[in-house]
């Protein structure tokens, strides 16, 4: 793998861990790398690099390094995705199951990973549009959206469940009735759809998860479609009640919101970039799973 010579430093918003990103920016120094650092508010005293916004940060550098938890990493990969930048996550959220590098390993993987001894993934993105009712498709909101995670269809406020359809490409394929329906990427399948019941998917595959949130039918359960397929959920309207009351909308990684009335679709494909991340030799997706998910442990060994 080539080495790194040009690298963004990406903090959460709010919280951005000023230790960990300013000796984050001195490790890079040291390795003779140029820093750059993407504007922040939250940022009171800039860490050792140029000061850039995140648009400038995706064209100049070679790698992005995302301190933060994962909802930071997906935040910064909805921006990186398309230029084709390289992610790299320093975990300082709860899970991690993306940011896999651990504070206390930057100074001696740091170096590694910038010499060019690192493990690169590439992993499929999810694009949404929303199609409103009576529409063409040319509004504003019909501008595809990248979403790393998953695309949330799911009830805004009121105790009532929704009711929608789903298609894929121009097949129909239920009437549903729901709080909802998550179509996750396989990355996504750790996240949402996970509690709700979906399936873990290998992020080798090209697949999207499909998965009611607390179906009114016990027998409405997930399904994984082809990544190559287009999935379109259509809003229902609700005869009994109105047309003012329905909050139905979209959510794109759990942090970007839109409102949908009666009639409009949100329609996901596989997206035209992925997702690339670096991780540190020997890494092992399964190995995180275990870790994260505490597989294999508290079990007991029963006598016959």
């Amino acid at each position: 793998m080539k080495p790194f010579r040009t690298v963004g430093v990406i903090g959460k918003r709010r919280e951005p861990h000023l230790p960990t990103l300013a000796s984050l920016c001195l490790a890079l120094r040291a390795q003779g790398c140029e820093v750059l650092v993407e504007d922040n508010a939250a940022l009171a005293e800039a860490p050792a690099g140029r000061r850039v916004s995140r648009q400038e940060l995706a064209r100049s550098v070679e790698l992005a390094i995302v301190v933060g938890g994962d909802g930071t990493l997906l935040d910064a990969g909805r921006s990186m995705a398309p230029a084709g930048v390289p992610l790299l996550g320093v975990n300082q959220g709860r899970l991690g199951f993306m940011a896999d590098l651990l504070p206390e390993q930057i100074a001696d993987s740091l170096a590694a990973v910038i010499r060019g001894e690192y493990e690169t993934e590439e992993r499929m993105v999810l694009s949404a549009r929303i199609i409103r009712a009576g529409g063409d498709g040319s509004s504003a909101d019909a501008m595809p959206r990248i979403a790393i995670n998953d695309v949330v269809l799911r009830n805004q406020a009121s105790i009532r469940m929704l009711e929608f359809e789903s298609w894929m490409d121009e097949d129909f394929i239920s009437l549903h009735r729901a709080d909802g329906m998550i179509v996750c990427s396989p990355t996504g399948s750790t996240a949402y759809a996970l509690s709700g019941g979906g399936p873990l998917m290998h992020p080798s595959l090209q697949a999207m998860a499909l998965v009611p949130i607390c179906p009114h039918t016990l027998s409405d359960r997930p399904i994984v479609v082809g990544g190559e397929q287009r999935v379109r959920l259509v809003v229902c309207g609700d005869e009994t009640l109105p047309p003012t009351s329905l909050q139905a909308m979209m959510t794109i990684d759990g942090q970007i919101g839109e409102s949908l009335a009666t009639g409009d679709a949100v329609e996901i494909t596989r997206g035209a970039a992925a997702l690339r991340l670096i991780h540190p030799a020997g890494y092992s997706y399964f190995a995180i799973l275990r870790n994260k998910l505490r597989w294999g442990r508290g079990q007991t060994v029963l006598e016959r």
